[in-house]
């Protein structure tokens, strides 16, 4: 069993690292670090609280707290799609909180539902073990951050880098040579 106050020290310091803070309505805040907590306990990884996770880690990446929509949430609205984190005007009450819109790709949020439908049945439908098929297969790349060097396996680059904060153009694809040894 995850401890609340554990969740609640991870987002705070994460916040603190990156100059935003958490929500400031304590009652929202309680049942946002909930959320991360059930989740955590029901997936293994602390998926985002307002957004549908699949149960599988490799398509869920983009959506673990913090997900990849945060930093430029928090840049464009103030604050992240589910309003954990926020800017210091939201925070101390100068600017009002807004609805913020969805990033993720449609195609992920209909995957998800498609890879969740398929946890949920006994025999999993025909479109979820498709779409499940089409995912593992060649999804994945490598990406790296001409500014820092970081370095990610995942289908598409993070909107930002985690190291240094560069845009998603600053991450280029790279192609692995295998080359036969006999």
């Amino acid at each position: 069993m995850i401890a609340l106050e554990k969740v609640r020290q991870r987002a705070e310091s994460d916040a603190k690292t990156y100059g935003y803070y958490l929500n400031p309505d304590p009652k929202f805040l309680s049942n946002l670090l909930e959320g991360l907590k059930r989740n955590e306990e029901r997936y293994g990884y602390p998926s985002c609280p307002c957004r549908l996770a699949s149960g599988k880690f490799e398509f869920d990446r983009d959506i673990t707290c913090p997900c990849d929509y945060r930093d430029p949430d928090v840049e464009d609205y103030g604050a992240c799609y589910c309003a954990l984190y926020v800017r210091r005007d939201l925070f101390e009450g100068k600017t009002a909180i807004l609805p913020v819109p969805e990033r993720r790709p449609l195609e992920k949020q209909a995957r998800a539902y498609e890879l969740v439908e398929e946890t949920e049945a006994e025999k999993p439908s025909e479109t979820a073990v498709a779409v499940a098929a089409e995912y593992s297969e060649t999804r994945l790349k490598l990406w790296y951050c001409k500014q820092c060097g970081y370095i990610c396996f995942r289908e598409e680059p993070p909107y930002v880098c985690p190291i240094c904060k560069a845009k998603r153009d600053m991450f280029v694809e790279m192609k692995i040579q295998t080359e036969d040894h006999r």
